[in-house]
This record gives C-alpha cells, structure tokens and sequence, in this order.
C-alpha cells in the first residue's frame, strides 16, 4: 500500500469511528445503485427546454446549494437555495452522502423542473456511484456529471478524446477555452454519453469554460452568500 492511499485508510478509520459511518456497507450501496443506472437518452433533447445547473459551497458546519433553471437563451427562469447542516464529513469517493440531502432540497422548491441537470462532479467515471449519477438516481432527471479530476480512468487531455475506465468507454474530454484545464464529462443518469459530451459543449459560451447553466449557478450562490452576509 502506497503512502496515499495508507493515509486515506487511517482517515476513513477516524472518521468511522467519530461519525459512526460503515463506510463498507456504503460501498455495497453505491455499487447496487450503480447497477440501475440508464445511460442512454431519456427524452429527445433536442427538444429541451430547460436546463439546471447547481453549485454548493460550504462555510463552516453548513452547506449553501443553489439551484438555477435557465432557457435556450440562458436566461434564468427559476432559482432556489437552502442552508443546511453538513451532517457527513468530506471523504473522496462518498460526495454524494455529504451534498445530496442539500441538492435535493433545493430541487425540490424549484417551480420549473429542468429537462437536464448538469452537476460540478461525476457522472459514470466515478469508480462506483458519483454525485450526478447520485443525484439523477434520485430525482429521476436526467443529469450530466462536469468534473475536474477522474481517478481510475484514462484519457487524452484533448477535447472531445474519450475517457477510458477498464477499457469502456464512459464520457469525454471537453476543452472549449484554449489554454484552460480539461473538463471530463460523463452521463449521471437517463442521458448517453454522446449527448452529454454534445449538450457540454453546445451550453458553454466563452469566456467561461463550464456549461453555462453551471456558470449561473455558481453566480447565484455569490449573490445568495452576500445578500445573506455569511462568511
């Protein structure tokens, strides 16, 4: 066992025991889970409409997730947020358990539901379950995971290569702003691989380097946090 990976054991170790966490059993759940993922195309998306994006930030003991649900044309035309407690720690590869129960409040007082969700995190790259797929599980919505990192995987750092996980294909590279780290794209849930890489790329508008609806989400939160004077 490599040094990394020697001190990630003796801190799930800790953390079970301060939190009480079978992060064994957890394991097993995100593994059956996985199993009922869709990935293929759930509605015609070319007919899509409305498009999500969320973005969660956390400042001390609380999670602040904001939700934006926005049109073709990038105006937004839904928003909510809530403040909740964080009542899991931080520890790779268990995301969903610690941001879930705040993303799915603050979908669950949105007016206007999206035909698409796309999610800071990842989709079927992750090495069981990740946070899009999570998320898409439990919605029913169709979601796309945007991550910065993939780990287990393979891939070119050019845009549109594949990414490889044991020799499968499950998403692609996107690079849409020359000189800017890749993005790696992969479905969540009830969305093919192709589409999501197309739906990644078409929903991004320079200069910024994520989907758009992601880039007004996160701009959301920053309003949210300053109207709300939380630091």
């Amino acid at each position: 066992m490599d040094k990394d990976k020697k001190s990630l054991e003796i801190r799930k170790e800790e953390l079970s025991n301060k939190y009480g966490i079978d992060f064994s059993k957890l394991e097993e759940e995100q593994t059956k889970l996985s199993k009922e993922l869709v990935i293929k195309d759930k509605i015609d998306f070319s007919l899509a409409e409305r498009f999500g994006g969320v973005n969660t930030i956390f400042i001390k003991n609380k999670a602040l997730c904001c939700f934006i649900v926005c049109d073709k044309n990038f105006e937004v035309i839904d928003r909510a947020y809530v403040i909740d407690n964080v009542k899991f720690p931080y520890f790779p590869g268990f995301r969903s358990y610690r941001e879930l129960p705040a993303m799915i409040s603050a979908f669950e007082k949105l007016n206007e539901k999206p035909d698409v969700v796309f999610i800071e995190g990842q989709g079927i790259i992750h090495e069981r379950l990740g946070l899009a797929s999570h998320f898409g599980l439990s919605t029913g919505i169709p979601t796309i995971g945007v991550s910065n990192s993939i780990v287990g995987c393979e891939a070119k750092e050019e845009d549109g290569e594949d990414i490889l996980k044991n020799n499968k294909k499950v998403g692609n590279v996107l690079i849409v702003k020359q000189g800017s780290n890749p993005l790696f794209i992969s479905p969540g849930n009830n969305v093919s691989i192709k589409k999501s890489y197309e739906l990644s790329k078409s929903l991004t508008r320079l200069p910024h380097k994520k989907p758009e609806p992601m880039h007004l989400a996160s701009k959301y939160t920053k309003e949210v946090r300053k109207e709300l004077m939380i630091s």
